[in-house]
């Protein structure tokens, strides 16, 4: 047995050895000072790894593959919605105008919700940013790959899924953390396929709202990792030289802790059954202390206490010792004072023209965020306006979507790889969940990953924490899946497994 066993070892081991020399020989990109990194050598050359993929085979050139489109959780799927419905070009000749028609149309699209994983935002602040690019490159493995499970309890996983030919990061943070990394990985495997992040769309979106020599402030609200990165402020700096413009043009950031959270119903920021205060509640409190609510403010926030959207330790609003935000209004509305209030403590503070959304969560909350804003242009303290002169009455929302379909559409163009016959009916939806076969994993009483195992695990320690399986009611909670329909009704029309109604609704209708 033993024998046998140690055999099959160093044959394992002549293969990986032969693999690596075949990778080495056929990749030009790859050298000594270009180490691959451990998801790298899993995805590239150990073919006994679950993420494993042949590139030798890959052909990224057929115009009838579909384009990855992934995000962190569901927020991505607004940019979806906006390529999806995008028309400004002609389908016959692809000439700029709009005919009517979606340029897209034709076009099938695989996306990725990596939901098990997130927030991403928050790998930063936890020091496990290389943990953060290391889930990145699962992502974009996953697209490139041909499999996935068929649901959680699926023992192994099913070989049915097309490869790519274009892959759009549907993430901020993604973008501003990975964007390189997922180019350089894409060298190493010898694959040209285009990278479209969603940063540079949106500092352009923003800085179209200036004339060029125009005066003016650009407020970010992105995930608190975004915000640290710096991606958006660089990126701004280096298009508004380009263009040129003289303008005074500020940029403002707001870290939107505990947003894109609320919006994906994670258990930690946001729970619809509590009417008290918890535990395990990690958004903006009272002694937070970076999202510290101010009672001074209290007038301001306007935080609507109804319905359990506001948890409380007091009856009265001022009395209370414990603040928990516990509706994604009330997170708007904590945030955004919390940007103005920047504005107004900066004496020479341009007014703000334009709100990047800087988040593909947020766009699920333009309703929300027009309504806070109009309510601060129009707050009065002791009759005068406090934040009238900081803010334009009418701040416009740059979602970077638009200039990603742009983007998309153009390099489709330039390489020929408009799909000639294809349907957008034929796209697919995929979200990730915790691995039940994995014994390492740590989740809670819903199924997550808790809060501690998420942010410690370690870069390196290549494991299936997850399973990549189709969207379905079984992991998508009711509220997100209202929230799609109401905000992203054409891509919501594409998701077929969430036109049937959930077994909780079905148990609703026979009561």
């Amino acid at each position: 047995m033993e024998t046998t066993t140690f055999i099959k070892q160093v044959g394992r081991l002549i293969i990986i050895g032969l693999t690596i020399g075949n990778y080495s020989c056929t990749n030009t990109a790859r050298n000594d000072e270009d180490p691959l990194t451990p998801i790298e050598q899993a995805i590239l050359v150990d073919t006994g790894s679950f993420y494993y993929v042949d590139f030798h085979r890959y052909q990224a050139d057929g115009a009838q593959l579909p384009i990855g489109v992934f995000d962190s959780g569901t927020g991505g799927l607004t940019v979806l919605d906006a390529i999806v419905r995008f028309d400004a070009y002609g389908n016959t000749d692809q000439t700029t105008g709009s005919d009517g028609q979606v340029d897209f149309g034709k076009e099938r699209f695989i996306y990725l919700a990596d939901q098990a994983n997130m927030p991403y935002g928050n790998y930063h602040s936890e020091h496990k940013t290389d943990l953060l690019i290391e889930h990145i490159l699962k992502d974009v493995q996953f697209l490139l790959s041909d499999r996935y499970y068929s649901d959680a309890k699926a023992e192994s996983p099913l070989g049915k899924k097309q490869q790519i030919k274009a892959l759009v990061v549907a993430c901020n943070t993604a973008t501003a953390y990975g964007k390189e990394s997922i180019e350089a990985f894409l060298q190493k495997a010898g694959i040209d396929i285009p990278v479209i992040g969603v940063i540079d769309a949106g500092a352009r979106g923003a800085l179209d709202v200036f004339d060029p020599t125009e005066d003016g402030s650009i407020g970010v609200f992105a995930t608190v990792g975004t915000i640290a990165s710096k991606g958006y402020e660089r990126t701004i700096l280096r298009i508004k030289n380009e263009r040129g413009y003289s303008g005074d043009i500020q940029v403002y950031s707001q870290g939107g802790h505990g947003v894109a959270e609320a919006v994906d119903e994670e258990p930690d920021f946001i729970n619809h059954q509590s009417t008290s205060p918890r535990s395990n509640y990690r958004g903006p409190g009272l002694k937070h202390p970076e999202y510290a609510i101010d009672k001074a403010l209290m007038d301001v926030y306007s935080f609507d206490f109804s319905d359990g959207d506001m948890l409380c330790d007091d009856e009265s609003a001022m009395d209370c010792n414990i603040l928990q935000l516990n509706s994604t209004e009330n997170y708007i509305r904590y945030h955004l004072v919390s940007l103005m209030e920047q504005l107004r403590n900066q004496p020479s503070a341009r007014p703000l023209k334009a709100l990047l959304l800087g988040c593909t969560h947020y766009p699920y909350l333009t309703d929300e965020i027009h309504k806070v804003l109009g309510e601060l242009y129009s707050y009065q303290r002791d009759g005068k306006y406090i934040y009238r002169p900081l803010m334009d009455k009418n701040v416009v929302l740059i979602d970077p979507a638009e200039n990603v379909s742009h983007e998309l559409h153009a390099y489709l163009k330039d390489k020929r790889l408009f799909n000639p016959s294809g349907n957008l009916r034929g796209s697919e939806f995929f979200i990730s969940v915790p691995n039940p076969d994995n014994t390492a994993v740590k989740t809670d009483s819903l199924g997550r990953f808790t809060y501690d195992y998420k942010y410690g695990r370690n870069a390196g320690d290549i494991q299936e924490y997850v399973k990549v399986v189709p969207f379905s009611h079984a992991n998508i909670p009711n509220e997100v899946v209202h929230r799609m329909e109401s905000a992203i009704p054409e891509t919501f029309k594409l998701i077929n497994a969430l036109h049937r109604p959930s077994e909780s609704q079905n148990a609703k209708t026979i009561k």
